[in-house]
């Protein structure tokens, strides 16, 4: 009883003895981090004076964060005893290495995405987009993923690297949409009267474009009646559409 009691009392005391320096680790950090986000929102004012895009805005915003973070990890893990096993891992490889590797890959993967993203991104804040069977408008635009929100209010987070790596369909990147009807006819009826009275009524409505124009097509010969596809051109940035 004695040595467990006298062992829990050395640990105590290590423990008190490493005390200072995690305290002052951890307060390093935090302002590390307040500083980061102190110069990210300075950038970000003389970014918006500039009249960047907000997708590049939120991507060095980012970056000066993670920059300044990093800049405190290096004197913190000084301070912990740590910076020895840090560069002994980073030199000498081994197990841990390739553990960490599997572990962290997704992350590099989707902040190496995020950065080439950045510089290239095939759409904006405000866009519908589809990512595989994903449809939704993009509400921020973030290194690691970008957030949508679906017609029926699910909010999902796609991984950069996924919109890195397969096609994502952007429909609103000109404003421009076809919606599309179809509507029965029976075989009895004119065909050229028919088409006449769809055109008549697709225009009737604003924001139809005249050109491209409005097609009418017969897309199917039914049992019982003649199905025709009437498709139009509408500017979804115009008022009114």
């Amino acid at each position: 009883m004695p040595t467990i009691i006298q062992s829990v009392t050395e640990q105590w005391q290590q423990f008190l003895a490493f005390l200072p320096r995690l305290s002052a680790g951890l307060v390093i950090l935090l302002i590390s981090l307040w500083a980061g986000r102190l110069a990210s929102y300075l950038l970000t004012g003389i970014l918006n004076r500039n009249k960047i895009s907000r997708t590049h805005a939120n991507f060095f915003r980012s970056l000066i964060v993670w920059f300044f973070v990093f800049l405190g990890l290096i004197p913190t893990l000084d301070l912990l005893g740590l910076e020895k096993a840090v560069l002994s891992l980073l030199a000498g490889g081994g197990i841990t290495a390739v553990i960490l590797g599997f572990a962290f890959r997704e992350i590099g993967e989707n902040l190496l995405a995020g950065f080439f993203l950045a510089f290239s991104r095939p759409f904006n804040i405000g866009d519908l987009i589809q990512s595989e069977e994903l449809i939704g408008e993009v509400k921020s635009i973030e290194l690691r993923y970008t957030h949508i929100r679906t017609e029926d209010g699910r909010d999902i987070f796609i991984p950069s690297s996924q919109l890195f790596n397969k096609p994502v369909v952007n429909f609103t990147r000109d404003g421009l949409r076809r919606p599309s009807f179809v509507v029965g006819i029976d075989y009895g009826d004119d065909t050229e009267q028919a088409k006449k009275i769809l055109f008549d009524a697709v225009y009737a409505g604003s924001g139809v474009l005249a050109d491209p124009p409005a097609l009418v097509t017969i897309s199917a010969f039914m049992p019982q009646y003649v199905e025709m596809d009437i498709s139009f051109w509408i500017d979804t940035f115009q008022e009114g559409t």
